[in-house]
């Protein structure tokens, strides 16, 4: 069975639009950058963005990669929509934390999660 990840990607359009989203609007660092092919990093994780003629933008479900906030959870929302990501709704509790979902430049699904506060 899977020992670990190889590799986190997200199929984008539009390459330039979505490195410049993921870095400058999520803050994520540009290890590599190309017309077919980019990587972040993000605590020590590698998400590639992958450039492909059939990719779509679709909200009907699929891989969701979710994010740890720098700071407090109400702050990285605040950030977004100042940023002009397309955030939607607020924050939702639950028993196992508390998450807000948001989309990416290619409309990908996204969203930052924050551990139950004890």
């Amino acid at each position: 069975m899977a020992s670990g990840v190889a590799t986190v990607w997200v199929p984008v359009t539009d390459m330039q639009r979505a490195v410049a989203f993921y870095r400058d609007t999520v803050g994520l660092t540009v290890r590599n950058e190309s017309d077919d092919w980019s990587e972040l990093e993000v605590g020590g994780l590698m998400i590639g963005l992958n450039a492909r003629e059939d990719a779509s933008v679709s909200s009907a479900g699929g891989a969701v990669i979710t994010f740890q906030p720098d700071g407090i959870i109400e702050d990285e929302l605040a950030e977004l929509r100042q940023r002009g990501a397309d955030v939607e709704g607020e924050i939702s509790e639950h028993p196992w934390g508390r998450i807000f979902p948001f989309k990416d430049s290619e409309g990908n699904d996204l969203q930052f999660y924050s551990p139950p506060q004890s």
